[in-house]
């Protein structure tokens, strides 16, 4: 009753209002700091990976980085016949005037006819970074747009990197409004459903809200030494109304219990001293676990990953903030006024009200459950872990890719446009850019061999035929770039950029003395972004399973729990990874889950799912053993003790999960088809863990290892000979 969840649990319930209006202020603070400071948004130099990366830094050395680039295609109204080729270049030249006078533009191409004069394309070049583009699209997509007005007998569009970016970020945002709409309500059912109270229903949702704001203020200015990525937001959401209402669930079943159990003889004050004692303990662990199993993502070397870490970790340590000093708060007030509504009964001479019963014990469903796990654990083991495996089977056909931007949902009117530019013009689908740096002295000699790595490729029925020599003034910096007329995520996009860096290069620059090559473009970055991810994995699993390891012997004293969490923990991760690839990676699903095969995972996805779920998996070990060895200090034999920990904890568990589901299934609704992956993903691994690895794998494992469970500690062998209860076998319970 000393500990500092208990200390600060007893000073909020003395003091409510304090407590609350702390909460309160400390919001407001962190949103005004951090909208006072601003955002650090990524910069393109933050997002440079892998040899491309070190092609891109090399290249933007000698100013020949990567533009933002806007094409404007013409072309003939559909039902009109074919285009009128003159009205055509009329429009072209009027884009292209009004273009050129934008400040925003750095230059416009002449313009270039498709083949067969179905089409003519204005490539527009703008100012600043590949990354700034989207932010300054509008003014040419206004000029797109009057060109369109004035002529109504042709089609005049407009796409490019930065106005699909821009769509991307208009998509993601409807998309995650509507989220919010499917998920509060959804939530706040379930709050009412377990807690038959407004009130209480209100306060994990309220609490869980609040912490979101808190820490999108908070990483803000966190992101001025983690750059923001763009999806800083996003996780925080994500993650920040899955533990944010768990967190509090957990406190308030608890003093709900203890209240129950105390039966009026105690003070509001005491009931949450109580629960602080047993939940607190348990949420701060566990928000703990979520913490530092996020921070593992520091280690992938990636801004994406960093911006992911960055806001689950504050998300996570302000929702456990809120559980150890405004939630005590609130309920100290409420148990108060429920004091106060019981006097004005008595004093009216009216039988008190009668309490909700709060069972300590399974209910029917979960005793149902547990009925063949205590009676067969042997088999219920056996029969699950065989199932989990089945469904883990299909991880060995994953395939990673990077979910580049012909990915992106034809929602986005940019991306319609940009498959209409890639009929006319397939030449523009990708390309390859051979960087090369060099003293000045050597330039001749560089540009020979890059003109000579041009004629071998020339005829490549891969390539398009076409390649732009560019040097930079200082004749340090040489690029040589060629069009690729397939997707990059093509064999024929592949296969050339393998050759090119296997064996062109080789034979050409590469013989240049003292030159440094690499090559990026858009196939390069496609292909190294998901072996950087490969290559981190081992290193971020590995680490995971150490911190896992490391908490859970740090919370219980037992090197046996260590290892059993650790084997849960994957065993959960690779099913549902498994039923991930099943459905994402093959087409069958398409209608039901509403997105179009890739036939491929997301790159981020299977290191953002283990991360996150071991985190979060921790919430449901943390609560389940913390019940069942309450139960096991209090010299109850094990077997009993696993019965009653599971079963006293199965409703608030169920509730939880039915939470994080609901928040992660309303993100497979996205558009995006990375993200409608990672809310898929979660939803499932969540549903086997709360359902199967809680509810059958954890509890009969536990049934069969019995006394083991609790090695090397002493701790519950003092507590059976403080009673004179030495280990002993134990009837069936259930």
């Amino acid at each position: 009753m000393r500990n500092l969840p208990v200390r600060m649990a007893r000073w909020s319930a003395a003091h409510p209002w304090r407590g609350i209006v702390g909460w309160f202020v400390f919001v407001v603070l962190c949103l005004g700091i951090g909208i006072s400071v601003g955002t650090d948004a990524a910069t393109t130099e933050d997002f440079r990976i892998g040899e491309a990366g070190r092609g891109e830094a090399i290249a933007a050395e000698g100013g020949l980085q990567q533009r933002p680039v806007e094409h404007v295609l013409i072309t003939a109204k559909p039902g009109t016949g074919k285009l009128d080729i003159a009205a055509a270049e009329a429009a072209a030249a009027d884009i292209a005037a009004r273009m050129g006078r934008l400040p925003e533009v750095l230059s416009v191409a002449d313009p270039v006819r498709g083949a067969g004069n179905t089409a003519v394309r204005v490539t527009v070049t703008m100012k600043g970074p590949e990354l700034e583009g989207k932010k300054h699209v509008d003014a040419l997509l206004a000029q797109t747009a009057a060109v369109q007005k004035a002529n109504p007998g042709l089609r005049v569009e407009e796409t490019g990197s930065p106005s699909i970016s821009k769509g991307v970020d208009k998509l993601r945002g409807d998309d995650l409004s509507r989220t919010e709409v499917i998920a509060l309500p959804v939530t706040l059912v379930t709050l009412l459903l377990v807690f038959s109270s407004v009130a209480m229903a209100l306060v994990p949702l309220l609490l869980a809200l609040s912490s979101i704001a808190a820490a999108v203020g908070l990483s803000m200015v966190a992101s001025h030494v983690f750059p923001d990525a763009g999806i800083g937001t996003n996780v925080i959401l994500l993650i920040g109304l899955a533990v944010g209402v768990d967190y509090t669930l957990f406190y308030l079943k608890r003093e709900r219990e203890e209240r129950a159990r105390a039966g009026g003889g105690l003070s509001p004050q005491a009931v949450v001293e109580l629960a602080a004692a047993t939940s607190g303990r348990a949420v701060v662990l566990s928000g703990l676990a979520v913490a530092v199993s996020s921070a593992t993502l520091y280690l992938a070397d990636d801004v994406i990953f960093s911006s992911i870490a960055t806001g689950a970790i504050l998300v996570t340590l302000v929702a456990v903030v809120s559980s150890l000093t405004v939630l005590p708060a609130l309920l100290a007030k409420l148990g108060m006024r429920a004091e106060r509504r019981a006097e004005r009964r008595a004093a009216r001479g009216l039988a008190p009200k009668k309490q909700k019963t709060q069972l300590t014990g399974p209910g029917r469903p979960t005793a149902a459950v547990l009925r063949p796990v205590v009676k067969h654990p042997v088999a219920t083991l056996t029969v699950t872990v065989v199932g989990l495996l089945a469904l883990a089977a299909p991880v060995l056909g994953l395939k990673l890719t990077d979910m580049g931007r012909e990915t992106h949902s034809r929602a986005i009117v940019a991306m319609q446009v940009y498959d209409r530019l890639n009929a006319a013009y397939p030449e523009l689908k990708s390309m390859h850019q051979v960087v090369v740096r060099a003293d000045a002295d050597r330039s001749p000699e560089v540009t020979a061999a890059l003109r000579e790595l041009a004629a071998d490729v020339e005829n490549d029925p891969r390539l398009s035929g076409t390649s732009r020599l560019t040097t930079s003034p200082d004749k340090r910096i040489s690029m040589l770039q060629s069009q690729v007329p397939h997707y990059v995520s093509s064999d024929e996009a592949q296969s050339s950029l393998e050759d090119i860096r296997n064996r062109y290069i080789p034979e050409t620059v590469g013989r240049v003395q003292g030159a440094e090559t690499a090559v990026t473009g858009d196939v390069a970055r496609y292909t190294d972004y998901p072996t950087h991810q490969e290559q981190k994995l081992p290193l971020i699993i590995g680490a995971l399973l150490l911190v896992t390891f490391a908490m859970t012997v740090h919370a219980f004293r037992s090197v046996v729990l260590g290892l059993v969490g650790i084997v849960l923990n994957l065993l959960s991760a690779a099913a549902s990874l498994g039923i991930l690839v099943m459905v994402f990676q093959h087409t069958w699903a398409e209608g039901l889950v509403d997105f179009h095969s890739t036939g491929s995972i997301g790159s981020r996805v299977p290191l953002f799912l283990f991360v996150i779920l071991f985190g979060l998996s921790m919430d449901y070990q943390v609560f389940v053993i913390s019940r069942i060895r309450e139960a096991a200090l209090r010299a109850v034999p094990t077997r009993k003790a696993v019965i009653e920990g599971i079963g006293s904890s199965a409703g608030v568990v169920t509730s939880a999960a039915v939470v994080m589901v609901t928040v992660f299934a309303s993100f497979a609704a996205l558009h995006l088809i990375e993200m409608k992956q990672i809310g898929f993903s979660l939803a499932v691994a969540v549903l086997l863990d709360a359902f199967v690895i809680r509810m059958l794998v954890l509890p009969s494992l536990m049934l069969l290892l019995g006394e083991a469970n609790w090695w090397p500690s002493r701790g519950v062998r003092r507590a059976r000979r403080s009673t004179g209860q030495a280990s002993r076998p134990l009837e069936s319970v259930g």
